[in-house]
């Protein structure tokens, strides 16, 4: 058990390693800045569930040069991000974006709400309505029950 609380507390408080070589770095703090912004928004191809500033594979070493050299000829953000999706589809991005051949999946969870919403209020409404008093005839029943239990005990 100490084992394993100590192994524990040392992936907590260790210090993330970032996939970024000193030798990719920019000199401009700010152009590096905006680099860091754009490359941990797109997706390693290779490893398909980090960035390509986490990630270790050749292509997102590639990547992470590409973003850089458009960076330093003059390119926007956009203008970087818009160049990856036209050259490896909209898969790079991280978080993608709202379009026509996405919509269903950006749609779906609030249409099963509703579709649920729906059919719970059609459940509900198909349900037998109990009336809120007894009839006469029932009160009389109930009364000569309540009144054959009170003498049988």
């Amino acid at each position: 058990m100490r084992f394993v609380l100590t192994l524990l507390t040392a992936l907590v408080f260790a210090v993330p390693a970032w996939a970024v070589q000193p030798d990719e770095v920019l000199k401009d703090p700010a152009l590096e800045k905006r680099a860091r912004e754009i490359s941990a928004g797109l997706r390693c191809l290779v490893c398909q569930n980090q960035s390509i500033d986490d990630s270790d594979a050749q292509l997102a070493k590639d990547l992470r040069l590409l973003v850089r050299e458009r960076l330093v000829a003059g390119d926007t953000d956009r203008q970087v991000e818009d160049f990856l999706v036209q050259r490896y589809g909209e898969f790079v991005l991280l978080k993608p974006t709202f379009s026509a051949h996405n919509m269903l999946l950006w749609l779906a969870p609030v249409l099963v709400l509703v579709m649920g919403g729906i059919g719970a209020y059609a459940a509900l409404r198909r349900r037998p309505q109990v009336p809120e008093t007894l009839s006469e005839e029932e009160q009389k029943a109930l009364e000569a029950l309540l009144k054959q239990d009170r003498s049988a005990s």
